[in-house]
């Protein structure tokens, strides 16, 4: 039998689907409440940098980040195969290649904090 990648890519997928799930509303929820001019406390610079710089901080932003961008890229994968192009190969690696990207990138930034 030969091996396949397609089950580390299909997890950071569902890991990235499964957690969009559940914060996509608190984010809707908290836009929406800055927008409309109620801006919690938490939400203020200061606390955010505060969070961001702890280490506990640094890995929930980069695990919902990496993540969401995972899930994006296999979304996109699929979505593109859908629309008729069967270049699947070219695709995975460009989109792949996009979250890997901005996966080092978060933790790049992350780590400046």
């Amino acid at each position: 039998m030969a091996k396949s990648n397609k089950p580390i890519v299909w997890s950071l997928f569902a890991a990235g689907g499964t957690l969009a799930a559940f914060l996509a509303p608190v984010l809707v929820l908290l836009f929406l409440l800055v927008a409309m001019g109620h801006m919690p406390g938490i939400l203020r610079y200061d606390n955010l940098h505060q969070f961001a710089g702890h280490w506990l901080g640094k890995f929930s932003l980069f695990g919902v980040i990496a993540l969401f961008l995972w899930h994006a890229a296999h979304r996109l994968r699929v979505t593109v195969h859908d629309f008729g192009l069967r270049q699947d190969t070219m695709v995975a690696v460009v989109v792949y290649g996009v979250a890997a990207l901005g996966t080092a990138l978060t933790a790049l930034a992350l780590f400046r904090i």
